[in-house]
């Protein structure tokens, strides 16, 4: 099997292989759904029609299909973390990092999760700084991790088509060497055999019509001359139809239903007469209103680059739209062609191992038009390039009016890195980056998601101690609203410390306070009973007597 039918392999999955990958894929979401956990029947009710559209939504837009399973998550727990919904937001995240290769939309989406999980502990009932922090772990392990390890499976994916790639590229330029040394040798039998045979047949064809009139020839003699030179222009018209078939590779033939042009026609002309065959053109020239005609190599070469990228779009890019810019100054004029990206066929959408957000991978040609280009524009004085862009293909052209041809640089042998070699290098170092994002992103974000948590439980300690001071200065019976306004912001743990007594009989609430900023000082209790203080004393935990 050939590159370029393993190329083809590694295209989009088929249609009903898609269709069983995303059902597959909706069972996979949908199953902890069947679990009875805190999240709630109405909310479990909603999410498996959701999380269908999301797999529908998957392939076309990823990211808004990532943002349906935490939009779920957020609506169960200000912690986002669920094992109803947290499968689903492992699994989406994932295929979005494999399925598109912009990478701020979803560090954005990511961040700004982070911001409603922040404002949603801030503003809810009974929610606090803890579940943000727990929502701040879930976006990273269960979001931003596997979106990582996606996007190094796209890359590994991409290194393997680029090796594919330069496979192809090679057997091309296997067959075109060989086609090189064909028409070479071609060249070179036919030149042969017009030096040695075409000058010999002249000669023979001019002495026989010498002997055909020469006096004193009887009439048999004549018209065996008359046959003899006969004979000479028919061998000379066979051995100049021979030449020509030998000859007939060497030079490109115009594609059956492409109509010569004109060798007067203009860019102008070229552009409308292409618009005429129907395909979407438009022309737009900068410069003087009546600018001088061009010198004839320059005009040439202009009107061979506007024509080869036409060509070229509409037949790698069919259904694409093209744009001319000519540029024309005082000393030199610029032409750019541009086409779009060609329309997506809707038999040929992008399966789970091509992008949704890219074009389908357009044929690949042998360059040897570009090459051509490239030289025909340095020939004339000018400057040459091609590249593709963001949404389609460019070429441009710079050529000075006065251009003066340019004698071709000695080659010169090659040492270097060959391309390939070069571009496969490239290829192995974005998956190699991938690899390293995936362990050092994570982490680095782990080990500040530890540090805040850790300032924070700081902070928190010290806001949370009563002084002695202030502890003396409370008096039994006092209203809670002269004794709260007097203690600190914050609670121990604002939860019931684990091995504290109980509480006094037919109190209302009782609060814990820390003695020191750390975790083994002693606690101070405050009980309130109809809205006063009634109890007030200094808690043993179990610490307190190691």
């Amino acid at each position: 099997m050939n590159a370029a039918r393993l190329l083809a392999r590694t295209g989009p999955l088929p249609r009903s292989r898609e269709t069983l990958a995303d059902l597959a894929l909706w069972l996979f979401m949908a199953f902890p759904l069947t679990y009875l956990d805190e999240t709630p029947a109405w909310l479990r009710l909603l999410a498996a029609p959701l999380l269908a559209g999301a797999v529908a939504l998957g392939r076309r837009a990823p990211l808004a299909a990532a943002t349906v399973p935490a939009a779920l998550g957020l609506a169960a727990t200000p912690e986002l973390f669920t094992s109803t919904f947290s499968p689903a937001l492992v699994a989406l995240s994932f295929l979005l990092g494999r399925r598109t290769s912009r990478v701020r939309p979803a560090l954005t989406a990511a961040a700004l999760l982070c911001a409603a999980g922040l404002v949603l502990a801030l503003t809810l009932p009974g929610a606090g700084l803890w579940d943000w922090f727990t929502l701040v772990t879930t976006v990273l392990f269960a979001a931003v991790l596997p979106w990582l390890l996606g996007r190094f499976r796209r890359q590994q994916y991409e290194l393997h088509r680029a090796g594919w790639e330069l496979a192809a590229r090679m057997e091309r330029e296997q067959l075109l060497v060989a086609d090189r040394a064909r028409m070479r040798e071609r060249s070179r039998i036919a030149g042969d055999m017009h030096d040695s045979l075409g000058h010999d047949l002249s000669l023979i064809a001019v002495r026989a019509a010498a002997l055909q009139v020469s006096p004193g020839v009887d009439d048999a003699a004549r018209a065996s001359a008359g046959e003899l030179r006969q004979a000479a222009a028919d061998a000379t018209e066979r051995l100049r139809e021979i030449i020509g078939l030998l000859r007939q590779d060497t030079s490109a033939s115009p594609a059956p239903s492409a109509s010569p042009a004109p060798s007067a026609e203009t860019v102008p002309d070229l552009v409308a007469r292409t618009a005429a065959s129907g395909v979407p053109i438009t022309l737009r020239r900068h410069g003087p209103d009546d600018p001088a005609p061009l010198p004839p190599l320059v005009a040439r070469a202009l009107h061979r680059v506007v024509q080869e990228a036409v060509t070229n779009a509409t037949k790698h890019a069919p259904g694409s739209t093209l744009t001319v810019d000519l540029r024309q100054g005082r000393t030199a004029i610029d032409a750019t062609v541009r086409n779009t990206a060609p329309p997506r066929p809707p038999a040929h959408a992008a399966g789970d191992g091509a992008a949704p957000d890219s074009a389908p991978w357009p044929a690949i040609g042998s360059g040897t038009g570009l090459i051509s280009l490239d030289e025909r524009v340095r020939q004339a004085g000018g400057t040459f390039r091609a590249h593709p862009t963001a949404d389609g293909f460019e070429v441009t052209a710079h050529l000075p009016l006065t251009a003066h041809p340019v004698q071709p640089p000695a080659p010169e042998p090659h040492t270097g890195t060959p391309r390939s070699t070069e571009e496969l290098d490239r290829a192995r170092r974005r998956v190699r980056r991938g690899m390293v994002n995936a362990l050092w992103i994570p982490a680095a974000a782990t080990a500040v998601l530890a540090a805040l948590m850790y300032g924070f439980q700081l902070y928190t300690s010290h806001r949370s101690v009563l002084d002695a001071r202030t502890y003396a200065t409370l008096r039994i019976g006092a209203p809670e609203t002269t004794v709260s306004p007097r203690l600190p912001a914050y609670e121990y743990d604002e939860t019931r410390p684990e091995g504290a007594p109980p509480d006094p009989p037919r109190t209302d609430e009782c609060r814990f306070y820390r003695t020191a900023t750390f975790d083994n000082s002693p606690l101070i209790r405050l009980c309130f009973t109809d809205g006063h203080l009634s109890h007030k004393d200094r808690v043993a935990m179990a610490w307190d007597h190691r």
